[in-house]
């Protein structure tokens, strides 16, 4: 009798606790959903602060609320990304994930313990950091796993690239970074476009530095590298990009470029002439072909995944 009393002592004094509980996970608002996986308001506030904090964006509400969806766009990406990893059967573990965060430190000059401390002091929750460094690892290996071993570059395209270059001796090159954001159905249009003016806007005040915008928001492969794209020749990007890239001096900022794809926001690092000294050689010509592709064809993966998935967005 004693332990059926305790018992129901116990019961008792953890059911308010528990109902609190109960009813924080009914109001709990779902933002999204991604097939069998639900993106809540809670996940898309706290993307939003590792968003700003990592970018350096103002903590203003009108800023959120232009951010809002392009976080909801990332957030479907990443789930859809875990998804495909699912199926693969990729896993990433807590270790992986310990070491993405101690890369991350490090590139910030910091320890991990450091790095943890300033997040915190910050305001940005880890498992927003964790969730985002976990479906970038995942997508990594989808991509090495699945993607590369369909991208060829042959001798021949690679003799043909180095001609071309060699035809332009003496024309101008550009060191280029980019800001892509992409528009996969017509509805985003608005958001994306109004999200693009508000990046440049907030980067020609100096509000938020290039690099650290483009590693959070851009959507190409290049975000890695804080959206560099290294050196390119006229004929290299999209002839919309072009135009506005031949205008440009070393040190500007581009206004949103509106391409097939999206929107890019382009910075014109560095000019020179081509001469024959600074013709890559033909491992970076092959590296290059390589890499243009594969961000091509995991593009193409990713949207594939997208047009085939169920995906709700509620807010």
């Amino acid at each position: 009798m004693k332990k059926i009393s305790l018992i129901v002592l116990v019961a008792f004094l953890l059911q308010p606790l528990l109902m609190e509980t109960v009813q924080a996970a009914r109001t709990e608002t779902i933002a999204a959903v991604v097939n069998n996986d639900a993106i809540t308001a809670s996940d898309v506030q706290e993307r939003l602060r590792l968003v700003m904090v990592s970018s350096g964006m103002p903590d203003a509400q009108e800023i959120k609320q232009r951010l809002a969806p392009q976080v909801i766009n990332m957030l479907v990406d990443e789930r859809l990304m875990l998804q495909e990893a699912g199926r693969l059967g990729i896993t990433i573990s807590a270790q992986d994930v310990e070491g993405g965060f101690t890369a991350i430190a490090q590139q910030n000059g910091m320890d991990l313990a450091k790095f943890r401390a300033v997040m915190k002091q910050q305001g940005v929750p880890v498992r927003a950091m964790e969730s985002q460094i976990r479906a970038q690892m995942a997508w990594g290996k989808v991509v090495q796993q699945k993607i590369r071993p369909q991208v060829t570059v042959n001798d021949l395209e690679v003799d043909n690239m180095i001609e071309r270059l060699r035809t332009n001796i003496g024309k101008s090159e550009y060191l280029v970074g980019e800001i892509f954001l992409p528009i996969d159905n017509p509805q985003q249009e608005a958001d994306m476009q109004q999200l693009s003016l508000k990046l440049t806007r907030e980067m020609l005040q100096g509000k938020a530095p290039f690099q650290r915008v483009a590693t959070q928001f851009s959507q190409s492969a290049s975000a890695k590298r804080g959206g560099d794209v290294g050196w390119v020749q006229e004929g290299q990007l999209a002839p919309e990009i072009e135009e506005v890239l031949l205008r440009m001096k070393e040190g500007d900022l581009s206004e949103p470029v509106r391409t097939l794809a999206g929107y890019y926001i382009i910075t014109l690092r560095k000019m020179r002439v081509i001469t024959e000294d600074n013709i890559p050689s033909r491992d970076e010509v092959m590296q290059r072909l390589g890499n243009d592709r594969l961000e091509r064809a995991q593009r193409r993966h990713l949207l594939d995944l997208k047009s085939a998935a169920f995906i709700e967005r509620r807010v």
